[in-house]
């Protein structure tokens, strides 16, 4: 059987230990069945140090370090948050070292912050400017926000990367794609009620498509609901794959070898 790529989740997240056996145990036990990598996602400047911690001790986990479009509304002085996060990303030997290979997340999240979109913004445009100067890929989420993350991302034409957990159109999804931009879809790709979202699994070309989890959330069905792990993603691939009229292994092969491309791994 292939081995899963897991292009998105956040195993620092509590969910992990209230509700199992903790991180440490999934992951051992993930990692020594079907999932073959997984990169860590940071939200904010103090769980990205978690996610370079948790990275360490695992051979085949990897992580990113940003700040989220509604994480970083905590920030009293978000240019202080700014340089913290500069600092992590130090060099690219400080890098290598620390396993970060993108930076991410960061985007617009018009759901539960559309009264700060100036706020949100201004994060978004600083990280845009320091993954140029970095030269590194960048994980985007967009939540009900897909024409201000879509023209945030055109004013930065050299910049490549990947919208995670994707909702938008599949329009959009082939512009991005014209763009060098990758897509990647969750587990809501096997929901009832989101044949918008395999209308986008259609229109993005092999080459270009990744699977995630958003871990701890959005379990695919038939585990909707329920906390999510990267052995669930399995499903995922399943959706993908009817999608694409492909056998599962077959789709589990390619988004793993599109995300080892993405995050040159």
């Amino acid at each position: 059987m292939e081995k899963l790529f897991d292009s998105h989740a956040h195993y620092y997240d509590s969910r992990f230990a209230q509700e199992g056996d903790g991180a440490h145990a999934l992951l051992t036990a993930l990692f020594a069945d079907n999932v073959g990598h997984i990169i860590n996602i940071g939200t904010d400047i103090e769980n990205s140090k978690i996610c370079i911690a948790q990275a360490a001790k695992y051979e085949n986990m990897y992580c990113t370090v940003g700040i989220h479009p509604s994480d970083g509304l905590r920030y009293a002085d978000p240019d202080a948050a700014l340089a913290d996060l500069e600092q992590l990303l130090g060099t690219p030997e400080s890098r290598k070292r620390d396993k970060i290979v993108a930076l991410g997340e960061i985007g617009l999240d018009y759901h539960w912050d559309a009264d700060k979109k100036t706020e949100q913004a201004y994060l978004l445009e600083k990280q845009l400017l320091l993954a140029e100067k970095h030269g590194l890929p960048v994980v985007i989420h967009d939540r009900e926000a897909h024409g201000d993350c879509f023209d945030a991302i055109c004013r930065h034409p050299q910049l490549r990367g990947v919208f995670h957990s994707y909702s938008g159109s599949a329009e959009m999804a082939k512009d991005l794609v014209r763009r060098g931009w990758y897509i990647s879809f969750s587990g809501v790709a096997t929901f009832k009620n989101a044949p918008k979202v395999r209308e986008a699994i259609a229109a993005v070309p092999d080459d270009r498509i990744l699977i995630e989890t958003d871990a701890p959330y959005l379990a695919p069905v038939p585990h909707r609901g329920k906390m999510n792990h990267s052995g669930y993603m399995y499903y995922t691939a399943e959706a993908v794959a009817a999608v694409k009229g492909i056998d599962t292994d077959a789709a589990i092969r390619l988004t793993a070898e599109n995300a080892k491309r993405l995050f040159d791994i």
